[in-house]
């Protein structure tokens, strides 16, 4: 049996490990187009940061990991996907043939069609490439520009200040984390991050970018800044392209079942790229965080090898520390047609609180500032926890999460045991 695996990021080196574990014999081929090991990009920070070395963002460290699970690494880009030969073109004219495909492609950068996002200068923070190109720019009092406040705007946002670099950030959204946080919370972070000494202007696009040193940069609220870097971090986009002639079904990302098996049969999908069922929502998603594709690899490597597996759903979790201040998300935080929520916010204090019902379950929330309530939150949205008159009581008081916890969702998980019994 041949495997070819195209990804080498976290669910494609998952993937393979978890096959080898079951089928020892089978052949595995993992395809990433990047000369280095395979590595995450969650580490890349930390990398900016100072905290790791390179070898520090790789996945595996032990040499010759890959070597002694017989798992080969080939580099290249697929091509095309041909399902009735059953193989798949690479960018460099061959071909590789598979009995069982993981599609763990990931995702790339989406770039805005912006004048001069290609000068010198402008980078995306996605590679070890990117890294080592904003190593040498965002030096101490460098002037750096950032595009882009979501959630993997933070993160990078949080390394480049520590990097001491006098820091610009710019959002298009009305908010900062417009995706994963209400107004009255993204609101917070932005007066957070001010005060922590980063310009922030959101509702703002950068329009053009002059591409000669020092770049100068065209706000559409008029402001014009002079920077020596300008990060892009406004978004990925699955990269799924090189599906396009085939009959692998894409909506999102790769459309896949419970099993992470595509619409053809041997071919699955698992990671950014994969667009998967989600329990809470009740829709498919593409969820890209590493938990997710970590949970989505080992249930497709599973199935590969012929063992049954289901994924138990997608998990729609943020966690973001944003220059000290911790933040989360939650299922659907934004809520439910006819639902019921309640928010509580105490700014002083850098504390917000919303949690959105339907029903008497909890489906989403958002929080700042109250991280000894996260493992609940997540517990009672994942769970889908009936809170019966404890729905009521958090309406009146939503501080009480841990006693409605600890009153619904561990008697539920108790009867359910005795009724597997």
């Amino acid at each position: 049996m041949q495997h070819v695996i195209l990804g080498a990021g976290p669910a494609g080196v998952i993937a393979a490990e978890t096959i080898r574990k079951h089928a020892p014999n089978d052949r595995i081929v993992i395809v990433g187009d990047e000369p280095e090991p395979p590595y995450s990009r969650m580490a890349i920070p930390y990398l900016l940061i100072g905290n790791v070395g390179e070898e520090g963002t790789h996945l595996r460290h032990t040499a010759g990991h890959f070597e002694n699970l017989r798992i080969e690494l080939k580099r290249g880009r697929a091509k095309a996907v041909d399902t009735t030969k059953r193989s798949v073109a690479l960018d460099d004219g061959s071909t590789l043939a598979f009995d069982k495909l993981l599609i763990a492609t990931g995702s790339s950068p989406a770039s805005p069609p912006i004048p001069g996002i290609h000068a010198a200068g402008v980078h995306p923070c996605w590679t070890l490439k990117d890294a080592r190109a904003i190593q040498d720019l965002a030096v101490k009092n460098a002037r750096v520009l950032q595009m882009g406040a979501g959630f993997i705007g933070c993160i990078i946002m949080e390394a480049l200040a520590a990097r001491g670099v006098e820091l610009t950030v710019v959002e298009m959204g009305d908010r900062m984390v417009p995706r994963m946080m209400g107004p009255t919370a993204g609101g917070m972070i932005k007066d957070w991050c001010e005060a922590k000494g980063v310009r922030v202007f959101t509702g703002t696009r950068v329009e053009a970018i002059e591409p000669h040193a020092p770049l100068k940069v065209r706000l559409s609220n008029g402001t014009h800044l002079e920077a020596d870097l300008v990060i892009s971090a406004t978004g990925v986009k699955p990269n799924i392209g090189f599906l396009q002639h085939s009959d692998i079904k894409c909506l999102v990302g790769v459309l896949t079942d419970e099993h992470l098996q595509t619409s053809v049969p041997g071919i699955y999908a698992a990671g950014d790229c994969a667009e998967a069922f989600d329990k809470v929502s009740g829709k498919t998603i593409v969820s890209a965080i590493q938990p997710n594709a970590a949970d989505q690899a080992v249930t497709a490597a599973l199935n590969m090898v012929g063992r049954k597996a289901s994924l138990r759903g997608v998990t729609q979790i943020n966690v973001l520390d944003t220059l000290g201040l911790i933040s989360t998300s939650f299922g659907d935080w934004q809520g439910r047609p006819g639902g019921e929520h309640v928010e509580l916010t105490d700014r002083p204090a850098g504390r917000h609180l919303s949690l959105q019902f339907q029903g008497d379950v909890l489906v989403g929330c958002n929080s700042i500032g109250w991280t000894e309530h996260v493992g609940v939150m997540r517990g009672l949205v994942e769970g889908q926890v009936r809170l019966g008159a404890w729905k009521d009581e958090l309406l009146k008081d939503p501080t009480l999460l841990m006693e409605a916890y600890l009153a619904t969702a561990q008697g539920q998980s108790t009867r359910a045991l005795v009724a597997a019994h």
